[in-house]
């Protein structure tokens, strides 16, 4: 498949300053999880990035969002995807937004799978949805399941995972080096249980 195609089919891949590679997403206000935190003082969600700043500022941007939501359905999504992703080395899935079922967690994998030259990092709340053991990812996919709530400790049923700090105990160097991973890729690294972020 083409790319101009492959674009057509998902609404294409976004990118970042802040990473060493491309990225997608859907619309956060779409998030299972997140938009019951959203309503929790304290949370996360309650103050997130993506629904706000350029991610609301640019209607181009939100209706992107949607139409990359809606491509998820797609039976073209798949191989879609990997034409869009191969040859990258670095890929991040939902810089906004999340898993919206199993069927799309599997998609995932099948993605992974078909670009294994590319290291995948995918951070979710939707705990509903990993009820596979851990050994049936992808080895090129690494799943960091988020704490809820802010200087919440790291969940136990999982192995890899992220939390948010208000302290100085952030373990994520972006904050000091310009809000840029630079050469850090550790939230690709599955020797690295937990990522800690500072509170945006």
């Amino acid at each position: 498949m083409k790319v101009k195609e492959a674009k057509a089919i998902t609404g294409g891949l976004t990118y970042t300053s802040k990473m060493p590679g491309p990225s997608y997403n859907t619309p956060a206000s779409r998030c299972i999880t997140g938009a019951k935190l959203r309503k929790v003082p304290g949370s996360v969600c309650s103050s997130c990035y993506a629904l706000k700043g350029n991610y609301k500022r640019f209607p181009k941007v939100e209706e992107a969002l949607e139409k990359r939501f809606k491509s998820l359905k797609r039976q073209a999504w798949i191989p879609a995807m990997v034409a869009l992703i191969t040859g990258h080395k670095f890929f991040r899935w939902h810089d906004a937004g999340d898993i919206q079922s199993v069927k799309h967690l599997e998609n995932i994998f099948e993605v992974c799978r078909l670009t294994p030259g590319t290291k995948h990092w995918m951070p979710t709340r939707e705990a509903k949805f990993l009820s596979m053991h851990p050994d049936t990812v992808p080895s090129n996919l690494i799943i960091r399941m988020c704490s809820h709530m802010i200087d919440q400790k790291p969940v136990k049923f999982w192995p890899w995972t992220s939390t948010v700090s208000s302290g100085h105990d952030a373990t994520c160097p972006a904050p000091k080096q310009g809000n840029q991973c630079g050469s850090c890729r550790t939230c690709w690294n599955r020797s690295v249980n937990n990522v800690s972020y500072s509170k945006h």
